[in-house]
Parts: structure tokens; sequence; C-alpha cells
């Protein structure tokens, strides 16, 4: 009789639940998800659920595989010699491969009173721990958001469509990914919404209070309410656990996503830095790279050489308000170009994309194996961008030498 494979999946968001739905592909295979809440989150739903428009909690049955052990914990530590995991709970895990699917979070503002007095909105229980301080607020009290990322611009049109008083600071442009057109139709929908749009090299924001939000040029914003936006960050779990890291903590790995240290480990989502080149942080990026995850390990057991990371970009979508939105697209190499889908049309491809990637984990729980967008072939910026590391690489090395 074959011995059974024990792999261990930690976290389970877009990323995690995909590689754990594909890995079962394999009857000897035994999948655990390890993830420290028993609902699914659906992240890019997180701004609806602070504008109490939806929900972003989807139930785990319905788009994880019944095959996979789910676990309610958090891991405290990967022995990646002893081949196990340490649970808060004080548990232990032991696995023969480990998906590294930690995700990401709100990063450290770093701007004083920032941790003190603005609300971040990353997770999920940051969002739920905003709704009663927005709850206590008549409309007309001061919201400001700070960023103007999709996180931001979606908060922002979301909490201006209920009919709030909303400043968006941008720190610098707003829609840093989007194209010039893309970027002023988004601009004038919010000003249609009665946002007030903050932006410029001065709109960095330098200190925050309980009652206003302090810029680099010295104005002062009245919020009654902050919320933070600007940035992600990435648990530490790889860095504590010995692993080798990048400068935000994102696990390194080589294209194949196994981990730069251990053949064992291999890392997929916002917290994998493959070839140190990671890619944008998002759902778009973290579903495919699971599956990736998931077909190196299976690669591995067939006795077969994993297939490189051949990721295809193709647009970001940004909801503004519950009626509007904008479809900008891209190039493979996740570049924007001028053509883009706005208003109505715009809204509905957003819920079309929200609603489809609860459906490819549903399908993927089903049918596992299904899923080919991270076969899409890539645009040639990720090649031509490894190709420049390597050639810089023997030089850094002789310079220092």
């Amino acid at each position: 009789m074959a011995e059974n494979i024990d792999v261990v999946v930690i976290g389970g968001g877009y990323a995690g639940v995909m590689a754990a739905n594909r890995l079962t592909q394999r009857g000897d295979v035994s999948v655990t998800l390890i993830n420290p809440r028993p609902t699914f989150v659906h992240r890019v739903r997180l701004h609806q659920l602070v504008g109490g428009t939806g929900s972003a909690v989807v139930d785990y049955r319905e788009v994880l595989a019944e095959r996979v052990r789910l676990v309610v914990d958090s891991v405290t530590r990967i022995d990646a010699a002893g081949r196990d995991v340490e649970l808060a709970n004080g548990g232990v895990i032991g696995y023969d491969y480990l998906v590294y699917a930690v995700g990401s979070g709100s990063a450290d503002p770093r701007v004083p009173g920032a941790a003190e007095f603005a609300y971040p909105i990353a997770g999920l229980e940051e969002a739920q721990r905003l709704l009663p301080v927005l709850d206590a607020e008549p409309a007309s009290a001061a919201v400001t958001v700070v960023g103007a990322g999709p996180t931001g611009i979606e908060t922002a049109a979301e909490l201006a469509d209920q009919g709030r008083s909303v400043t968006l600071v941008c720190g610098g442009v707003l829609g840093p990914y989007l194209h010039r057109r893309g970027r002023r139709s988004v601009a004038g929908r919010l000003a249609a919404l009665g946002v007030t749009v903050v932006e410029g090299p001065d709109a960095k924001v330098t200190a925050v209070t309980s009652d206003a939000v302090r810029l680099a040029d010295g104005r002062e914003l009245p919020s009654t309410v902050t919320i933070w936006t600007a940035g992600f960050g990435v648990p530490d779990l790889a860095a504590r656990s010995g692993l080798s890291v990048d400068a935000l903590g994102r696990l390194l790995t080589d294209e194949t996503l196994t981990s730069v240290d251990d053949e064992r480990i291999v890392a997929a989502g916002d917290s994998a830095a493959p070839s140190g080149l990671p890619l944008r942080m998002s759902c778009q990026a973290a579903m495919p790279l699971g599956a990736r995850a998931a077909d190196t390990v299976l690669s591995r057991l067939a006795g077969e050489q994993p297939a490189p990371l051949n990721q295809s970009f193709g647009a970001q979508c940004i909801s503004l308000g519950r009626n509007t939105g904008i479809f900008q697209f891209g190039n493979r190499s996740d570049v924007a170009v001028w053509l883009h889908i706005d208003g109505r049309l715009g809204a509905k491809m957003k819920e079309a994309v929200c609603k489809g990637i609860v459906k490819h984990l549903a399908d993927e729980a089903h049918k596992p194996g299904g899923y080919g967008l991270h076969r899409m072939k890539g645009g040639a910026g990720r090649q031509q961008a490894l190709e420049a590391l390597n050639a810089e690489a023997p030089a850094v090395a002789e310079r220092i030498s």
C-alpha cells in the first residue's frame, strides 16, 4: 500500500484555498489547511462590509474541498528541519510538504498617531472594529481615507455613496496603477459622489490625531474618523522560523515558488517573493500562484521537474459605489493601457469578477485540476527583469570581492 503524503497549507485566503483544493487531485495526498478563523474572507469585498452594503465572509463549505482538513489556529513557528509546524494552542502538525500562503495585512503606518487614531481595514477583524465607530457618527462627520490605491478608492466611494462626507488623501497620485484616462474617469466619479480628493507631492500624511490628519505641507484636515489603507505588510512567520525572506518579509523562492532554503516548502500569494521579484499583491495574482504552488508539489511527487512561474495579468477593476466602477485593462506585463470600461458596465464587470473568484475556488474544490489561468502566457516584462537581475548579480559579486 502506498505511503500517504501529508501536505500542510498555512493560510486560508485566495492562494491557500486554491492550493489546498488542487492538491486533492491525488488520492494519496492528505491536505491540512491551517487558518486563524473558521470562515473564508472575501477580501475584495471588505469595502462593502465597511460601507454596510455587503458581506465579506464566505462559508468554507462553499469553497473548500471536502477532503481538506481545516484546522482553526495560528502557526507560531515552522520547523523546517523537523518538518512540522507549531500552533498557538501548543499543538504540532507534521508535514511532507508545506505551502506557505499566509497572505498580507495592514502595514505598520510608521506615522505618528496613526496606530492610535486610524483604522486599518486590510483584514476582517479590522473592518469589523471600524463598523461601530462609523455607526456612532452622523453622516455629516468628516471621514478621511488615507491611501488612494484600489482599497482606498473603493472605501471612499462606498462611504460617499451612502451619503457620508469623505476626503481621500492620496499621498501622491490617485490610483497609481491606472492609465491617465482611467484616472480621469475615477476622479470624475469621486467628484460626482462628493469625495474631496487631496493629491500631489505634499499630500503625504505626517501625523494623525483624534480629530485631524496633518499633511506634509502643514495643512490639517478635520477628521472624525480616519481610515488607513496605505500599504500592505506580511506576517513575519517565515523570518521568525529562520527562512530567507525579502526586505518586506516575503518568503524568497525560485521561479517554481520553491523556498531557496528547502525544496519541501513552497510559497504562494502575497507572502511569496519569487526570485526576489514579487508580483503585485492582489487576488488576481494570488489564485494563480496558489495553483502554481500546488502544481510544484504535485510535480515533485510525480518525480517531474516543476514548471516555472508564467504569470499573466490583464486588468485592475475598482468599485466606485454600488452602481459605477472601472475595469482598467493592462498588458501582460501588468502595465495599464489606455482602454478602460467605466460607468454601470464597469460596475457589472467588477461584480462579475468578485463572483467569479468564489466560483473559481468552488470549481477547483469540486473538480481539482480544472483551473488553468496560471498557465496563460505571461508578458515579457518579468523575463526581462529576471535577465537583468541575473546579469547584475555577477557584477555585484565582483564589486563586493
